[in-house]
């Protein structure tokens, strides 16, 4: 007998090679055992060209209305994809406008499967990444120099007189962005991080350059100290500390540790070192991602692309060996969220099985490509996109 999810789940389908396992969990995974009301949103690149990107613009806001959303791998088109699919335009990152829109926090935590060794010795605890899912390059305006000029930094008080500063005397082209974020978005994410680490009981740890950016970098910095100081009594009765150091400094020493802690991260180097971890845990295929926004919405997505290469050779005919753990997880983790808010404990109860057949499957040597050449001892022969899935599949039914 199928379980009912009590309220909606907003889904969000994507691109290429994601597109095709998304459909394949769905239908041998979940429905087969789930009554579910999905609120789709179709955001392939596609699509949102269609809509002049006002298709991530609703799922977005249905997110804001349901509560939970679970969205597939899509595309940012660059000017070789614009030509590829015809587009009107470099349409903006989908994840970087709900974002925006849900002014969140990422968090991405490795999955980790006993036998695939991390490809970092020292790594023996997961290492989470916090990232600041608002704002900065995310959010910037470009502009394409063509001559000489003087670039300027203006702002205009509601209430008087204006601010001009000098950037830049051009003597030829070149290239300008202007970039910029909130007290009220920093100090949410500042928050949402020391909830995160007083929850997990692990320590807090927080990189940037204010050595350099004495304004920007450093405005995180000082929201960062004010908040953890606020939490002091928190951390000491949590057992777990808080620790600020220069975003170089936190990678040569994320390199040394053991793992078991929380590193908060700004926009771009939340986004560069979340897949640095992943990839150093086994692969991106391995790696959890929510978006968790101050007022309780949860946006969960695999942490990886949409895999073209694969999705290349899919359109040729040709077999493919694409990682879905990731995937399969994002479901998993809306769907327990789901059971969780909705006070329907079997729904939460069935995510989890997902998640721990699967991880089984691995562990008893059934396994894609990609772990497959890292994984000890190695696996007589890896599986194939769907095989994969058809395991988990079999495996749930018995």
């Amino acid at each position: 007998m199928a379980i009912t999810v009590k309220n909606p789940i907003v889904e969000m389908d994507g691109d290429e090679m994601t597109r095709i396992i998304w459909k394949m969990i769905k239908d041998k995974l979940l429905l087969p055992h789930l009554k579910m009301d999905l609120k789709y949103f179709d955001l392939s690149v596609k699509h949102r060209d269609e809509t002049d990107d006002r298709v991530t613009i609703d799922a977005a806001n249905a997110v804001k209305e349901h509560g939970v959303g679970v969205k597939c791998a899509t595309i940012t088109p660059n000017a070789a994809r614009v030509k590829e699919y015809s587009l009107k335009q470099q349409w903006k990152s989908p994840n970087g406008t709900i974002r925006s829109i849900l002014d969140g926090t990422v968090f991405r935590k490795p999955i980790i499967v006993r036998n695939i060794p991390p490809a970092v010795r020292s790594w023996k605890k997961p290492i989470s990444i916090g990232r600041h899912a608002y704002g900065d390059i995310y959010k910037s305006v470009e502009y394409k120099v063509p001559g000489p000029g003087k670039a300027e930094l203006v702002f205009t008080p509601a209430s008087g007189e204006r601010v001009s500063l000098a950037v830049h005397e051009f003597k030829g082209p070149g290239v300008i962005m202007g970039m910029h974020n909130t007290e009220k978005s920093i100090r949410s994410f500042a928050r949402a991080c020391i909830n995160y680490s007083l929850g997990e009981k692990c320590d807090l740890w927080f990189g940037a350059k204010d050595t350099i950016s004495k304004t920007y970098h450093a405005f995180f910095k000082e929201v960062f100290d004010q908040e953890t100081e606020a939490h002091k009594a928190g951390f000491e009765k949590a057992g777990v500390t808080y620790r600020y150091m220069l975003i170089d400094d936190a990678v040569a020493q994320i390199m040394k540790a053991e793992g078991g802690m929380l590193w908060a991260c700004m926009n771009y180097d939340g986004d560069v070192m979340s897949d640095m971890v992943a990839s150093g845990f086994g692969s991106l295929g391995l790696m959890t991602s929510v978006l968790v926004s101050p007022d309780g919405k949860y946006l969960y997505e695999a942490a990886h692309g949409t895999v073209m290469r694969h999705y290349y050779e899919h359109l040729k005919g040709n077999p493919t060996s694409t990682n879905s753990v990731a995937s399969i997880f994002a479901w998993t983790g809306a769907l327990a969220r789901r059971g969780e808010l909705d006070g329907t404990p079997a729904v939460t109860e069935f995510a989890r099985k997902v998640e721990a057949v699967v991880i089984k499957a691995i562990e008893e040597g059934i396994m894609t490509k990609d772990l497959a050449s890292i994984a000890e001892p190695k696996p007589k022969k890896y599986a194939l996109t769907e095989e994969f899935i058809d395991a988990v599949a079999a495996r749930l039914k018995g």
